[in-house]
């Protein structure tokens, strides 16, 4: 969740956080966090942070940087504000709006497509809400088992690939 979004619906954070779904952190202001030094990354993070923990008392620890734009520098200060920074291994390109259709068959046909995926898509995105349940049901029948992520990352020691992908070091 970016700050922006957080914002402007409060009431859908809360009721993601009763679901039971993790909650993630996409910073304030969705900028590229590799341009930014350890002071912004900090603020970046701990204003969506903070305003989350104010709404549903839950301190994040997952975060995705905005563009998957990431360096050892960003590593090191979310690490230090006890945050995983996690990445995705199939890009659905529901953010191109090339619609419904085009997710689908994007997401299930996914190169990537493996046990321990992460799959990247918006809230936000035009058709994206359309086409979740029938992702959801053509991974399924795939044999695929949809996990939250914190059941999913390594948070040991690990590395990532440039697919995003961690592997347990």
């Amino acid at each position: 969740m970016t700050g922006g979004w957080v914002n402007s619906y409060p009431e859908d954070v809360k009721a993601i956080a009763a679901a039971g779904h993790d909650l993630g952190n996409h910073s304030q202001n969705h900028k590229e966090m590799s341009k930014l030094n350890t002071s912004e990354i900090n603020e970046e993070l701990m204003s969506v942070h903070n305003k989350v923990k104010e709404l549903t008392g839950i301190e994040m620890t997952l975060f995705r940087p905005p563009y998957g734009d990431y360096d050892n520098d960003l590593i090191k200060a979310a690490t230090a504000l006890d945050y995983y920074t996690i990445q995705w291994s199939v890009d659905s390109l529901d953010w191109k709006d090339y619609g419904v259709d085009s997710i689908i068959k994007t997401v299930v046909n996914h190169k990537n497509l493996d046990s321990g995926a992460i799959i990247l898509m918006h809230n936000g995105a035009t058709y994206t809400a359309d086409a979740l349940e029938s992702v959801i049901t053509g991974l399924k029948n795939q044999g695929y088992e949809i996990v939250p992520i914190s059941q999913l990352i390594h948070t040991g020691e690990f590395h990532m690939d440039h697919t995003g992908k961690q592997f347990a070091d």
